[in-house]
């Protein structure tokens, strides 16, 4: 069972293999992230972030969800050297580089609670994939051309890992360099993760994105994780681990 729904301001699909899969399933997948975006969208005057942001609630008093993101942001900004941050320029919160991944990551770990072992959870692109029945081998992810979104330039095949791609093609110069606000991001257009999970793959590629031509470095330092950089002159550089979900599998 397949569905898509726009959450969040961008589809998110979920597909299910497992026989038992109803309908019921997939929508409490869908409201959790409704919840979500009720909680963290800063486009929404009603969400808890924009009450933070206004200052009409105090931050030791925002709910258990916000400050988990809290403090996993600020874990992450020590993590990276400061190159990833939810403080933007004008001083405002703004956690979408981490609620994203996080989001996906608590989905599939709830459908995982329901008994659901094969299976793909994909956000606005950022997928957190499930093979745990023995029956599907896995999960062929394609990774699009930021020059031209039609096409395909590499075709992965992921287990259990999550995959995210942070750029620019699609949304614009929506990430920035914490520590040189002022520098455009101009050098890479699109940064592609494979973690161990979506949350890891998405916060490190956030921050990689940042970085520059030294983000593709940055994420071959990390054990367990696998980078693909296109810059703006559609040059390609991927790390050593990218290679091993590049490789032929037999399909299931």
């Amino acid at each position: 069972m397949k569905q898509t729904r726009i959450i969040m301001g961008m589809p998110i699909t979920i597909t299910l293999e497992d026989a038992h899969t109803g309908a019921s399933d997939l929508e409490r997948i869908f409201a959790y992230f409704r919840q979500v975006d009720e909680t963290f969208s800063t486009y929404k005057k009603t969400s808890e972030i924009s009450a933070l942001n206004r200052g009409d609630i105090a931050q030791d008093a925002v709910s258990p969800a916000l400050q988990e993101i809290l403090q996993l942001a600020a874990e992450t900004t020590s993590q990276t050297g400061g190159y990833f941050s939810i403080i933007t320029p004008d001083g405002s919160l703004d956690p979408s580089g981490i609620v994203k991944g996080w989001a996906i990551h608590h989905a599939a770990q709830q459908l995982q609670e329901q008994g659901f072992q094969d299976f793909i959870v994909n956000a606005g692109g950022d997928i957190q994939a499930s093979c745990k029945s023995g029956k599907r081998r896995h999960w062929t992810i394609g990774i699009r051309n930021p020059f031209n979104v039609k096409q395909i330039v590499q075709t992965l095949r992921i287990t259990n890992e999550g995959i995210a791609t942070s750029g620019s093609y699609m949304r614009g110069n929506h990430i920035y360099n914490p520590l040189a606000k002022s520098k455009q991001l101009n050098e890479v257009v699109s940064l592609s993760v494979i973690g161990p999970n979506i949350y890891e793959a998405d916060r490190f590629a956030t921050a990689g994105f940042a970085m520059g031509r030294e983000g593709a470095a940055f994420i071959a330092r990390l054990n367990g994780f696998a980078g693909y950089q296109i810059d703006r002159d559609g040059i390609a550089l991927k790390t050593a681990q990218w290679t091993k979900y590049c490789k032929p599998v037999t399909t299931h």
